[in-house]
């Protein structure tokens, strides 16, 4: 029997009812949010750490277009402890290291774009009257303003290579200089260079912060350990808009099991990787990982693991993966992991 085709009314009816479907749903709920890294704005001469401040601006532009929810980095803690839900497309702003930069450049911007930031400092710096580096007055004008001001040791040094005694008095030393300067220590920590393992991540815990960061890509989500969550760390070579609106409207890859439990690499080296994934991601068929060297991957989707063997060992110091799936309406779930292999042995 020969199939009628509907009147191309049919059509347009529909698709007027699911666009007032879209226009009438409200900003979904989310238990997650992508959280940006900068350090300098307009410093050319320092391109693996700077953003160029036409790229900043596309940025800032981009966040305040109507599509996102920018909150501070405590607020969005607090909902993680708290199981409160959050605005889909939450995104946080953080700094690192607290260059002139940031006072001359990327805060007169952030204040006229109305934005909440967190800034992460190494008190040493500031101490030592450091010319490239924000004044202490001017750290306190920003809190004053406002901005959260997270703890980022004293030293800035490789925290995976120090002993815990070592870990423990820089985070002890610098929390004393936020009393001393700010009247208060903060509640949040970002490991120097991003590195992280489970003795530094220890250290972290101990000394009560609520939170930890390092600079592995992807998506902070609120099962995931509150001490090792991701950001995603821009500069010129990685700033351009269209990465930085694929960062912004990522989703999270939540990973249940991680195999190495320690990111610190000693042997065998590379170690072979094996995560296994949440269900509420749906099919493996997408799924995959990236590393610096060709990197093999065997996936189980009956078990949801996914086991990876990189073909060269790690080099000395971070060893980025990022893994990543389509998620719904085009946009990307992603999670990254930081493996270091330490400088010196413990």
């Amino acid at each position: 029997m020969k199939r009628s085709i509907p009147p191309i009314r049919f059509y347009l009816r529909a698709a007027l009812l699911a666009l007032s479907a879209v226009i009438a749903t409200p900003v979904a709920a989310a238990d997650s949010a992508v959280i940006v890294l900068y350090h300098r704005f307009g410093e050319n001469q320092y391109p693996t750490t700077n953003i160029r401040l036409e790229q900043f601006e596309a940025h800032l532009k981009e966040l305040k277009s109507g599509g996102y929810t920018v909150l501070p980095l405590t607020e969005i803690m607090a909902a993680f402890a708290e199981g409160r839900a959050l605005p889909d497309r939450t995104v946080a702003i953080t700094i690192d290291d607290a260059v002139a930069s940031v006072y001359t450049r990327a805060w007169p911007r952030l204040k006229q774009a109305g934005l909440p930031f967190t800034l992460f400092v190494s008190t040493d710096a500031h101490d030592r009257h450091f010319k490239d580096y924000m004044t202490w007055d001017q750290i306190r004008e920003l809190k004053q303003a406002g901005v959260t001001i997270g703890n980022h040791s004293v030293t800035h040094g490789h925290m995976v290579d120090a002993t815990a005694e070592e870990n423990a008095a820089e985070i002890e030393k610098s929390n004393a200089r936020f009393k001393a300067e700010l009247g208060e220590a903060p509640s949040l920590f970002a490991y120097p260079y991003g590195e992280y393992a489970n003795a530094p991540r220890a250290a972290a815990e101990k000394a009560g912060f609520k939170a930890a960061f390092g600079q592995h890509s992807g998506v902070a989500y609120a099962s995931a350990d509150r001490f090792t969550l991701p950001r995603f760390a821009l500069n010129e070579h990685w700033g351009e808009i269209g990465r930085f609106r694929e960062i912004a409207n990522a989703l999270p890859l939540p990973i249940t099991v991680v195999v190495p439990g320690d990111t610190r690499v000693t042997q065998p080296n590379p170690p072979p990787l094996t995560l296994v994934v949440s269900p509420e991601v749906g099919p493996l068929t997408k799924f995959a990982c990236y590393a610096p060297s060709k990197i093999t991957m065997n996936i189980d989707g009956h078990d949801r693991a996914a086991k990876a063997s990189f073909a060269q060992p790690f080099t000395r110091g971070r060893n980025r993966v990022n893994c990543t799936m389509p998620g719904p309406d085009g946009r990307w779930r992603w999670w990254g992991i930081q493996f270091y292999v330490p400088n010196k042995t413990l």
